[in-house]
């Protein structure tokens, strides 16, 4: 099997970092409009960033499952599929989206807040600031596995007063369909599984490539959030 050159490695991390531009001027585009606001629900939020993303970007494939979730839904991991519910006037809400762009994988996820509860305002303002923490940790260390790397992110969490959500912290990503991680291999997830070092090549000899998830929860208030995008490339 031939192994990938440079000039393929460059053209892959461009589509990612375009598929992942893309997705977020998706986003602002959903929060200039007000999407994500009170009296929706979840499945009319979710259809609307659908058709926003068609319109945007001729997009009509998602590699994952749509999600928008809102409240105590905000708890639930990836693979729960909560009824639908609709937002409330001082609630919280994330999205999760998988667009394919030039048959390139984005995966994208922000939290909104509805009102001025200042608990929740802390919660969406720290998640980006784990992840950050989360993106150095893996910058500083050239052979941090996913089970390192997942404690970091779970270490973080803690430390900020949030309770890390669901089994994993993020995922590989590549052109659709990506290498499968349908059941769950250990060696494609920031897990506490995962003992492989995440710079590394897959099958074919590409350099993988990650996405990182942040789900900081808080049990007893009875919410959570949501974060997500590229890893290893800007």
């Amino acid at each position: 099997m031939a192994t990938p050159d440079r000039m393929d490695e460059q053209l892959r991390a461009l589509g990612l970092v375009e598929a992942q531009r893309k997705a977020e001027a998706l986003f602002a585009e959903v929060e200039a409009r007000g999407i994500v606001a009170p009296g929706a629900g979840e499945r009319e939020v979710s259809d609307r960033v659908r058709d926003l993303a068609n319109e945007m970007f001729g997009t009509t494939k998602h590699w994952h499952k749509r999600i928008v979730r809102s409240g105590p839904h905000t708890l639930f991991p990836y693979r729960e599929n909560p009824p639908d519910r609709l937002i409330g006037e001082d609630d919280i809400a994330f999205a999760d989206f998988g667009p394919i762009f030039e048959e390139y994988e984005a995966d994208f996820g922000r939290t909104f807040v509805l009102g001025g509860d200042p608990h929740k305002l802390r919660l969406r303002d720290d998640l980006p600031e784990v992840f950050a923490a989360g993106r150095e940790a893996f910058r500083a260390d050239p052979g941090i596995t996913g089970a390192q790397l997942h404690a970091e992110i779970a270490r973080l969490a803690a430390g900020a007063g949030w309770t890390l959500g669901g089994w994993h912290a993020g995922h590989l990503v590549g052109e659709f369909p990506h290498e499968s991680i349908e059941g769950a291999h250990e060696d494609s997830y920031v897990t506490p599984a995962n003992n492989t070092p995440l710079r590394r090549t897959d099958r074919a000899g590409r350099r993988c490539h990650w996405i990182l998830e942040v789900h900081l929860t808080d049990p007893e208030r009875g919410y959570g959030g949501f974060y997500e995008q590229l890893l290893d490339l800007a």
